[in-house]
């Protein structure tokens, strides 16, 4: 059970874990205490064969507002500053087996979107704003740019980053940030419809799929399509794929839908 005090609350069910970022009186910065338990829910996510999916979310009104400000200031003395944990978070996000989806009901900042571009997909508000507000402060936006810069259109990317300005749901989704923006009222559907998707896939299959996204660009086709037909072939020999096939011919749902229906 999660602890009252916690800054991310966990919840599953139905194969879904969902994280909630749970800080509202520092708009869910991401402070030491929060990146830690945020770590350590996703770490249990991946070890709990029942999860099929995590959800990002959050409570009150801003999705992340970005590093923990009051909390850098005190910190200063001592040469470090919580930031640094925000490479270990992006990194488990990113690298999860598991697809990661963001639900974005509010406002989002510097380091939050970092953790936004990390999850696989994301669903927003159209009415959300998001801002890279680093160099309104002195800073840049160097630990997230490792998620951030893959998923924007490179234009896009040098006006965000250099000015500072806000933009909406709209744009995030225009600019490849997040996946789709949706009005405020449609937000939950949008996410369960997803959801629904997501669990429908082999676990194995879908674990796979992640590192096909995560592969590098090829120099070498006949080599690179050589390696990708072994391992089409592995997976249709594999135990989810006989599973799957044989469920599809017989016109059934495949074992690991039946066991969320169940």
């Amino acid at each position: 059970m999660t602890s009252p005090d916690a800054f991310v609350r966990v919840a599953t069910a139905r194969g879904v874990t969902t994280l909630t970022l749970d800080s509202p009186h520092n708009r869910n910065a991401l402070s030491s205490p929060l990146m830690t338990e945020l770590l350590a829910g996703v770490a249990a996510a991946v070890d709990d064969d029942a999860v099929r999916v995590v959800v990002l979310d959050h409570t009150g009104p801003v999705f992340c507002s970005g590093a923990d400000l009051k909390e850098t200031a005190a910190a200063y003395a001592s040469g470090t500053v919580p930031a640094g944990m925000l490479g270990d978070v992006l990194a488990a996000v990113r690298e999860c087996p598991k697809p990661v989806l963001a639900r974005v009901a509010g406002p989002a900042r510097a380091g939050g979107l970092g953790l936004i571009a990390a999850a696989d997909l994301a669903v927003c508000a159209a009415e959300a704003t998001f801002a890279f507000t680093e160099v309104r402060i002195g800073v840049i936006p160097a630990v997230i740019s490792a998620t951030v810069l893959p998923r924007l259109l490179p234009r896009a990317a040098a006006e965000l980053y250099l000015t500072g300005d806000a933009f909406d749901g709209r744009r995030a989704a225009e600019i490849g940030l997040v996946t789709t923006a949706v009005p405020g009222d449609e937000l939950d559907a949008t996410v369960r419809r997803y959801l629904d998707s997501l669990v429908r896939g082999a676990p194995t299959a879908l674990a796979g799929a992640k590192e096909l996204l995560r592969r590098p660009a090829a120099t070498d086709l006949r080599a690179e399509l050589a390696e990708l037909s072994a391992l089409s072939t592995g997976y249709f020999l594999s135990g989810d794929g006989i599973e799957g096939v044989t469920a599809f011919r017989e016109k059934r749902s495949p074992r690991w839908v039946a066991e969320l229906d169940g």
